[in-house]
């Protein structure tokens, strides 16, 4: 299982349109593609130097087929779009996480 896993740090300036916009608009177009099976939206608890706030997606991807298939048709699209909207106020960068094993505890 692969997860597709992109960091974004913003201007704390746009926060609020920010979030708004990924969570209702660009994370379910992004699940909308069917290449994923869930996405995770998280805040990275850091104090940045310079400012600002750095959050993280992290998409399930149906298999390694799916992510390649949605890099082909769909992520320079998606992708645009924030770049258009957010321009200098938004940085991201991509990685994917190969998930070996899971694990989980219940204590009741």
């Amino acid at each position: 299982m692969i997860i597709y896993n992109v960091t974004t740090h913003i201007d704390e300036t746009i926060q609020e349109e920010w979030l708004e916009w990924i969570k209702s608009e660009h994370i379910p177009q992004v699940l909308a593609t069917g290449k994923f099976k869930e996405a995770k939206l998280t805040r990275v608890l850091v104090e940045e130097e310079k400012g600002g706030l750095t959050f993280s997606i992290q998409y399930r991807a149906l298999s390694r087929k799916a992510l390649d298939e949605y890099y082909e048709v769909f992520a320079m699209q998606l992708r645009n779009e924030g770049l258009k909207r957010f321009a200098d106020k938004m940085l991201a960068f991509r990685t994917e996480l190969e998930i070996i094993d899971e694990y989980s505890v219940d204590f009741s």
